[in-house]
């Protein structure tokens, strides 16, 4: 079974296409093409990404993307189903996709898989390699237990901790296919902590890598945040850290603290999400 997939949910348009092939006692999971067409660079001007300018990036992409992804395929003869991001996302984006994938199993006669794309960020975790056939015991599946990418054994219930730009989110993994919603965030996620504050130092767009490459290097310790809601339910919350990242930074009014306040930044959203 070859499925189509499709993902518009923020900036980025991206296709694959997954082959799944029983074999015996075994599930073969192989990834046959994954297209990612980025706008990382034209946002970088802006300080962040625009959803308008987003979307109609999108839209030019969208199918050179999808031809590229279906290289040496038939949609028609080889496609099986079409797998698309309904949720949660930019509005405009994933509109661009979700319409894609409407028109073309209209054309094929092909099933659509609708897809939350912050639970699947917790399955990709399974997908271990994308050059080769990813194996799982099919017994494996029924016992309640799938292997990670770095080859570990998981066995369930886990804990999953989902962490990006737009969503902070804590779930248990009952088993492969029960999920139950822990917490979240109750404003800012911590990836756009990340960004806000990078922006707010001088370090530009794309924050996350600019905060971790400035805390790599030596901090006195002079620098002194808050943990917010440490030990509250498990929700989180980024807004007041936002915040007092803002108040210290202009009070203190010294560029050469930058790398100071990036290292006590990570570690303090990293001591909240641990």
């Amino acid at each position: 079974m070859k499925i189509l997939a499709i993902e518009t949910s923020c900036d980025e348009t991206a296709a694959a296409v997954v082959e799944d092939l029983p074999a015996g006692r075994q599930v073969e999971l192989k990834i046959l093409s994954n297209i990612v067409a980025s706008s990382t660079a034209m946002h970088e001007k802006y300080g962040g990404i625009v959803p308008e300018v987003a979307a109609r990036e999108q839209l030019k992409c969208i199918i050179p993307v999808i031809t590229e992804a279906l290289s040496g395929l038939d949609l028609h003869k080889d496609i099986d189903a079409i797998a698309v991001t309904v949720g949660p996302g930019l509005i405009g984006s994933l509109l661009v996709g979700v319409e894609t994938a409407k028109t073309l199993a209209f054309v094929t006669d092909k099933p659509i898989i609708p897809v939350n794309h912050v639970i699947a960020h917790m399955y990709a975790n399974f997908v271990r390699d994308e050059s080769s056939v990813v194996s799982r015991q099919s017994s494996d599946l029924k016992m309640n237990r799938l292997k990670a990418e770095d080859g570990r054994l998981i066995a369930f219930p886990a804990i999953s901790l989902v962490v990006s730009g737009g969503h902070t989110e804590l779930y248990l993994m009952k088993s492969v296919k029960e999920l139950q919603w822990l917490g979240g965030t109750l404003d800012d996620a911590a990836g756009e902590c990340f960004d806000k504050t990078a922006r707010l130092l001088g370090f530009g767009h794309g924050g996350g890598l600019a905060i971790e490459k400035a805390a790599s290097k030596k901090s006195d310790g002079k620098i002194k945040l808050p943990r917010p809601m440490m030990d509250e339910s498990f929700n989180f919350s980024f807004s007041g850290l936002k915040t007092a990242v803002m108040r210290e930074w202009k009070k203190l009014n010294n560029p050469e603290l930058a790398s100071a306040f990036a290292h006590e930044i990570q570690e303090s959203i990293t001591d909240v999400l641990v």
